[in-house]
């Protein structure tokens, strides 16, 4: 390629770097940095593209391979070549249960959002590609994702106070390989990236079958980012029949759906099943229609730390006891995200779930409120002695009240 044409060439992953980049915090920046093609050209462009530019580098070591430690090691030496202060992160805590994929990825936002804190970094850049937006699209399709699995990945978001950046989801990696190899820098290629037993590589030799006929990973890239925004708008819409639809009943929500479409109803209870039981995640539809038929059956059902309760012209959706009879705070101290109770604060006193002790609360039925919901409200507690229980009507000079509203959020498995 001529200078000319290697110019040309990297002035576009400039202008698509620098249009990924608008309206980032102003402060120090974080690159978080495997050494694999991606993060290593989004280390590089940046340098070239923000000379002045502070910069940190981040690598995680999750131990999982015999090669992470050393490829650690060629990456430090790789940013000190290019003067970026760089630090290796090491995760010790896979204990063999679950998915070690999903608890990985875990691991790394939650080690790298605490670096970041440490170091005032005020954005942490990530490496993710076109290619990764086809990719996790066509991951999710074999789960039968709806629009909210299938819509792009997020170019903004915050995770542990931090705020995390993905500039390059405009770019294919074919286009960040060949600036590396046009500029002679070497990375390192994880080798489970060739595993066929793994998901994500079948799911890129899929792309190449896809691609011949076709359908290249930017075309579907497109297609998620219109669903993205076909996403925003259901979210959108969603909110607004919030202040229509949806009561908040003393930490309990009453929702309303007679006459709104069934995506509208699905996103009101999945919003409401995530501020009151606070998964990560929403449950999937297989666990909605079961939730569905036990409505229909017994009038109530248990889902996703929930209580369901199908009432007159409502849904009622509560805390379950159950899922917070072990969960216990300071007084001052919010209880299970939501509760903050003001009264004589005391050494010795603590919030945990009512529970049992609502057998000493003669006047609960006056409330209102269902069993279920004041058994999973807050109460403050001496030991096993009730000292008081502001739900239930029990005890004098405390109050509860919500300090984290209700809101829709993005609905992503």
């Amino acid at each position: 390629m001529t200078e000319t044409g290697v110019a040309g060439a990297d002035a576009g992953l400039r202008a698509a770097l620098t249009a990924g980049m608008a309206g980032l915090p102003d402060g120090p920046l974080g690159v978080a940095i495997s050494g694999g093609g991606d993060s290593t050209a989004l280390l590089h462009l940046l340098q070239e593209t923000f000379p002045a530019a502070d910069m940190r580098a981040v690598t995680v070591d999750h131990g999982l391979r015999a090669e992470s430690a050393a490829e650690a090691v060629q990456v430090a030496a790789h940013c000190a070549r290019l003067g970026v202060a760089h630090e290796t992160l090491h995760w010790t805590g896979w204990d063999g249960r679950g998915n070690v994929a999903a608890a990985a990825r875990e691991a790394r936002y939650g080690l790298i959002a605490g670096w970041a804190r440490a170091n005032q970094v005020a954005a942490v850049l990530l490496a993710h590609t076109a290619d990764d937006v086809a990719e996790t699209f066509l991951m999710r399709l074999g789960r039968s994702a709806g629009v909210d699995g299938l819509a792009a990945m997020a170019a903004r978001f915050r995770r542990g106070g931090v705020c995390f950046a993905r500039p390059l989801l405009e770019v294919g990696r074919a286009d960040l390989r060949a600036y590396l190899s046009r500029h002679h820098i070497d990375w390192t290629d994880d080798p489970s990236n060739d595993d066929m037993t793994r998901e994500r590589p079948r799911i890129r030799a899929a792309l190449e079958v896809l691609a011949g006929l076709g359908i290249p990973p930017g075309t579907i890239a497109h297609s998620a980012r219109a669903l993205e925004s076909a996403r925003a708008a259901l979210e959108h819409y969603a909110e607004a029949e919030v202040a229509r639809r949806v009561t908040e009943d003393r930490g309990d929500l009453l929702l309303d759906g007679a006459g709104l479409p069934a995506e509208m109803v699905r996103r009101l209870r999945l919003a409401g099943l995530a501020w009151i039981g606070g998964e990560g995640y929403p449950p999937r539809q297989s666990a909605l229609d079961a939730m569905d038929e036990g409505l229909a059956v017994a009038g109530r059902h248990t889902l996703s730390g929930c209580v369901v309760m199908q009432q007159t012209g409502h849904l009622r959706i509560t805390r379950e006891a159950n899922a917070v009879r072990n969960l216990a705070t300071t007084t001052t101290a919010i209880w299970d995200r939501r509760w903050q109770l003001e009264g004589p604060h005391a050494p010795g006193l603590e919030v945990r779930a009512l529970g049992e002790g609502l057998r000493d609360c003669p006047d609960w039925r006056q409330t209102g409120l269902p069993r279920a919901s004041l058994a999973a409200g807050p109460a403050v507690w001496r030991g096993q002695a009730l000292i008081a229980a502001p739900l239930a009507g029990f005890g004098t000079g405390w109050s509860a009240r919500i300090v984290a509203p209700f809101r829709i959020g993005r609905l992503v498995h």
